[in-house]
């Protein structure tokens, strides 16, 4: 694999509380990396020691194979050739679009630097607004600016903190698409920390779920939501509930809505013993799982539904007392307390033996 970007064992805290415990990565030329993760988990944290703001106090960041920080030593930011798109954009508010962008590019030729610029505000759809100050853009307009300038110099890498933050949430998604699309006709590689799961799944290649200060699964948005690595990622990718259920075989868990086929435990070696005939497991049922059928024989109580437009998520009460979801379409529209006719339709288990809280 051609690494651009290979952190090893890196190690930061502040005074005695550690943010970033032990954490490694890489991350290939021309792909796009995301951290994700709820408030204080240290994404944050890694990227500013990725950008050199903070030091690590073990282990090593390589950036194309050269050592850029490390125990007691830290290249300074402007000699990593890294690009940063940081979450107010940090425009300059008294330079225009066009200065903005070409703020990184004063090496250059006169010439060769407005090529440079056009080629950017092109780049980025913002070609008419040359001339204008951030302040007479939207919120979108300044994001894609300072995407521009970061991208402008060509550097190395690029860093994205929580760059949609400021946003609405209509214009997050579609921005998000846009940013995926411009990283990629670039070539660049970039890592992105987000908290939000919709701009981790748009526009990263692999992601990396954090937890306390370490990378709980580093995994495509696919196997991150149907082959979660433990509880945590289970928990916090998607949407989701655990319900009671009891191994039949290497290849098979009964639960209360029927029988699953796939291998369970989702944690376990073939060789564990916790996953013996008979053991009771934990097995994550997501809201696709369940289907509404009104002519199943088995049916649960609708508790509580979310609108959603073309959906309805219900919450329902299963006939052996516990919960779970279902994502039907909104022409289905039950009313609370009444009975649904649902049948499971899973073609694979996620699965963690009720022993164990990893």
């Amino acid at each position: 694999m051609n690494a651009l970007l290979e952190l090893k064992n890196i190690r930061h805290a502040y005074g005695r509380q550690t943010v970033v415990n032990d954490l490694s990565l890489v991350l290939k030329k021309g792909a796009i990396g995301c951290l994700l993760g709820p408030s204080g988990c240290g994404k944050t944290t890694v990227l500013r020691c990725i950008a050199g703001f903070e030091p690590i106090s073990t282990g090593e960041i390589a950036l194309n194979g050269v050592v850029i920080s490390s125990a007691g030593f830290v290249l300074p930011p402007e000699r990593r050739h890294i690009g940063m798109v940081f979450q107010d954009y940090a425009l300059f508010p008294h330079l225009t679009v066009l200065a903005n962008v070409g703020f990184g590019l004063h090496r250059m030729q006169k010439t060769e630097r407005a090529a440079r610029i056009h080629e950017m505000l092109k780049t980025v759809g913002l070609v008419d607004v040359g001339g204008k100050y951030p302040h007479q853009l939207s919120g979108g307009q300044q994001q894609r600016v300072a995407l521009a300038r970061a991208l402008a110099p060509k550097p190395d890498l690029l860093l994205l903190d929580e760059p949609f933050s400021n946003l609405d949430v209509t214009l997050r998604g579609r921005l998000s698409l846009e940013v995926r699309d411009i990283l990629k006709s670039q070539n660049a590689t970039a890592i992105l920390v987000t908290h939000d799961q919709d701009e981790a799944f748009a526009i990263a290649d692999e992601i990396g779920v954090m937890h306390q200060g370490e990378i709980q699964q580093w995994d495509t948005g696919y196997n991150l939501y149907h082959r979660p690595a433990n509880r945590f990622v289970a928990n916090f990718i998607g949407q989701g509930v655990f319900l009671p259920g009891k191994i039949l075989d290497p290849h098979h868990v009964e639960i209360e809505l029927g029988t699953l086929a796939g291998e369970v435990p989702h944690q376990c070696m073939p060789d564990c013993q916790l996953c013996r005939e008979g053991n009771p497991v934990d097995v994550l049922i997501r809201p696709d799982d369940i289907v509404h059928d009104d002519a199943s024989p088995l049916q649960a109580a609708v508790m509580h539904k979310a609108f959603r437009g073309a959906d309805i998520m219900y919450t329902l009460r299963l006939p052996g007392g516990g919960t779970a979801l279902s994502l039907v379409p909104s022409h289905h529209n039950h009313a609370i307390g009444e009975k649904i006719g649902i049948r499971l339709e899973a073609d694979h288990v996620v699965a963690f033996s009720q022993s164990t809280s990893s």
